[in-house]
């Protein structure tokens, strides 16, 4: 990997996972294969970037204000933590988004690191070329923040072993794959990569 690489978690926080609000099926079976990631790229000084929806109580977002989700991830919430099993690495960066009530905000670059840069800006400062994509929802954030990413002029790579999807409709998970494929977004899992 010439180019210098990081590695992009996304919304893997309690209310995805299996109890919470909006939960994934099987969402937090990607846990340990994250953590394995993170090994990785902490062993090579890579930078690891975890997103996280962050909603205020009333948003667009919600059914009950004109959305399609239940209310899930609301700040200051036991939902909107990070599963407590992710372990990030020392100095990851957290991208917060999802804090506009006008707007859904699924992708990770409509969020904002600690100092209030946009993702794009964030990774551009640390020199980031190549983006590793894993967590939740394949079918939603996942997509729109790889699809995103390629728009932005970044390599992307997605973790197929590392996401899982919502499917509200059977099969959205693999078109969502099929989408990111088309739009040049790159197949990768444990087995293959090579920083």
């Amino acid at each position: 990997m010439a180019d210098k690489g990081a590695l992009v978690i996304v919304d893997v926080q309690n209310d995805f996972c299996p109890g919470g609000a909006l939960a994934v099926p099987y969402g937090d079976s990607i846990v340990p294969i994250l953590n394995l990631y993170i090994d990785i790229f902490k062993e090579e000084g890579m930078p690891v970037y975890a997103t996280r929806d962050f909603h205020p109580e009333k948003t667009l977002h919600f059914k009950e204000y004109g959305g399609m989700w239940p209310p899930h991830c609301i700040k200051g919430t036991i939902g909107a933590r990070l599963h407590p099993d992710l372990r990030l690495p020392q100095g990851a960066v957290i991208i917060t988004k999802g804090t506009d009530p006008e707007e859904d905000a699924y992708s990770g670059f409509q969020g904002l690191d600690s100092e209030g840069r946009g993702f794009k800006e964030a990774l551009t400062a640390a020199g980031v070329k190549d983006l590793y994509v894993g967590g939740l929802a394949t079918d939603y954030c996942v997509k729109a923040t790889v699809l995103d990413g390629l728009k932005e002029g970044f390599t992307v790579y997605l973790l197929v072993d590392a996401v899982r999807g919502v499917d509200r409709e059977e099969g959205d998970s693999e078109r969502a794959v099929e989408e990111m494929k088309e739009k040049g977004a790159l197949m990768m899992d444990l087995g293959e990569i090579n920083l």
